[in-house]
């Protein structure tokens, strides 16, 4: 199952010029742009691990492929997002995340049913890979 979240997610992955375009797009804009890793995707886990620090006024995308190749490095068996956040006056958000790296297998989501009072009933995703400890579920 392909995780679908962030931006470019329900295309092919992206190639590294692809990527390069996006992060220069981003630093254009003059947002600051970070990395974020995971071995939970779940829709509702928003709190990656930062890979280093965001990278505020970078002329170019140079420094964040070569910060991205480290990271791959050391996590490529994980999930890997690319952050683009504005620090501008009204937004102070993130405006851009899309993956650019995934592990080999992505085992997806199981639907978890549970019964409550008065034959409601709650559904639930639960992620096939938070079976296995952290830092252990893929590969």
């Amino acid at each position: 199952m392909r995780i679908t979240q962030g931006a470019f997610s329900f295309l092919p992955d992206l190639t590294e010029p692809q990527i390069r375009a996006q992060v220069q797009y981003c630093i254009d804009q003059g947002w600051a742009v970070s990395l974020e890793v995971t071995d939970d995707p779940h829709p509702r886990n928003t709190y990656w691990d930062m890979w280093g620090h965001p990278m505020f006024d970078n002329p170019d995308a140079a420094a964040v492929m070569l910060e991205l190749a480290e990271c791959r490095k050391v996590f490529g068996d994980r999930y890997i997002r690319v952050v683009a956040f504005d620090a501008g006056h009204g937004w102070e958000s993130v405006r851009l995340s899309f993956i650019v790296n995934r592990p080999a297998e992505e085992p997806g989501f199981r639907l978890v049913r549970q019964e409550a009072g008065g034959r409601a009933l709650r559904y639930a995703t639960a992620p096939y890979a938070a079976d296995r400890p952290s830092g252990n579920r893929y590969g």
